[in-house]
């Protein structure tokens, strides 16, 4: 007897409504987890662009950075207690939830990036959006009574919405939530909260008025197999690049681990970059250093520029100032890439978007959502080149990032398998 097949048949009667009520209830819950993260990142976006602003009209404020430090850190020292882990802490709560995440992260994590900020500390923002996302998000958990393994959806959810609002890239903030805290592996059924909270996430920011930076569109660029090939090195770099940010990163935060009193090491290390940004004479590696990024689509920027910025970002939050890694790595990513345009016979501009991206992937283990990212800012004419340069990042960086808490869920390559299941941190 003639028998449809599987996918031709109707669904059973108890799989529709189960499907509509799981829908339904995401619908709502990540739709509360969109409005708390989107206007979150509204007002930090609004007061990131003022404390950036008097900071360029006032370039002496850089001497009060170790004063500054001295503020975040007692703070976090009296008040942090668990908090000061930062993105860390949700993604442990996301493998082995634990305790529900106080809502005092959010002012303490917003207030430390302005201060960071305001004062010439080179951060970025992506660290402070997602852990309020995730802080936020959290509060559901206990007001709504929801079970374990609806709390960890909710927590992708709400890492999701902070990425995708605070760089108005919806797609690529989704798959970075699903992708970030087990390398190698995602978790589908948190498909639907991820793309929900982060799709309105990025409306209720741009409903508060709220912009982002608009990014060159890439011109259309063939696959031809000496372009791969320049690819191919370049992604090895980007990867490169990526290793060396989260090692000395690393490095520096357990140097300064030593000093005993925690409100003193952002003290020691803001006399450090204090000191540094004298020495070279200019503030163009202080904050998100967003113009210089720009510059590098439009002309080869110094070597040296790349360098600098890796340094100063790790020296900042290896110290104990609160930001983030990710525009300080597009920095380090556009700039390594305008660089090679004198080397290498491709356009600067394309150069500079597959080091945006491609440096980020590497850092983050995120090579799907950095790749949604950069179709979301650059376009789709050059997909093929920004999609490998991605992919080649993440494999040259290794089992290194910025995030000691993310887990092998499968290793890059055969070689690396008994490193599986294992935290980064533990490497």
């Amino acid at each position: 007897m003639f028998r449809r097949p599987a996918f031709l048949r109707p669904l059973r009667p108890l799989d529709t409504p189960a499907t509509l009520w799981f829908v339904l209830r995401w619908l709502l819950l990540s739709g509360l987890v969109g409005v708390a993260a989107g206007s979150a990142s509204a007002l930090f976006l609004v007061a990131l662009e003022w404390v950036t602003n008097w900071r360029e009209r006032h370039p002496w404020g850089l001497v009060l950075l170790p004063a500054a430090g001295f503020l975040m850190g007692l703070a976090y020292h009296h008040f942090g207690n668990r908090v000061g882990r930062g993105n860390n802490l949700i993604l442990d709560e996301i493998h082995a939830p634990t305790a529900p995440i106080p809502l005092r992260l959010v002012p303490l994590v917003l207030g430390g990036t302005l201060l960071t900020h305001l004062f010439g500390g080179s951060a970025g923002r992506e660290g402070t959006a997602v852990q309020m996302g995730g802080a936020l998000a959290d509060q559901l958990t206990g007001l709504l009574r929801l079970r374990p393994r609806d709390r960890r959806l909710l927590l992708i959810a709400g890492m999701s919405a902070g990425f995708a609002s605070v760089f108005g890239t919806p797609l690529a903030g989704a798959v970075f939530g699903l992708e970030v805290f087990l390398l190698g592996t995602i978790r589908y059924e948190a498909v639907l909260p991820a793309f929900l909270a982060a799709l309105s996430a990025d409306f209720v920011t741009r409903a508060w008025g709220v912009g982002h930076t608009h990014y060159p569109q890439l011109a259309a660029a063939a696959i031809t197999p000496l372009g791969l090939a320049y690819t191919l090195l370049v992604g090895a770099l980007f990867g490169l690049a990526a290793r060396s940010f989260a090692t000395l990163t690393h490095w520096i935060s357990r140097q300064f681990a030593r000093i005993a009193y925690p409100p003193l090491r952002p003290v020691a290390g803001g006399v450090l970059v204090v000191a540094a940004v004298w020495a070279l004479g200019t503030t163009r590696y202080s904050g998100l250093g967003v113009p210089v990024i720009v510059a590098a689509f439009q002309a080869p920027l110094p070597p040296h520029d790349f360098l600098l910025k890796l340094v100063l970002t790790a020296l900042t939050l290896g110290c104990g100032f609160k930001g983030g890694e990710v525009t300080p790595l597009f920095f380090i990513g556009a700039a390594l890439g305008s660089a090679l345009a004198v080397v290498l016979p491709l356009p600067v501009a394309l150069l500079a978007a597959m080091g945006f991206v491609g440096v980020f992937a590497g850092a983050a283990n995120t090579p799907l959502a950095c790749t949604l990212m950069g179709l979301e800012l650059f376009g789709v004419q050059a997909a093929g080149y920004l999609a490998l340069a991605c992919v080649v990042a993440y494999l040259f960086s290794g089992h290194r990032g910025i995030y000691s808490a993310q887990m092998i869920g499968q290793a890059k390559h055969l070689r690396l398998g008994r490193q599986q299941g294992k935290r980064l941190g533990e490497l």
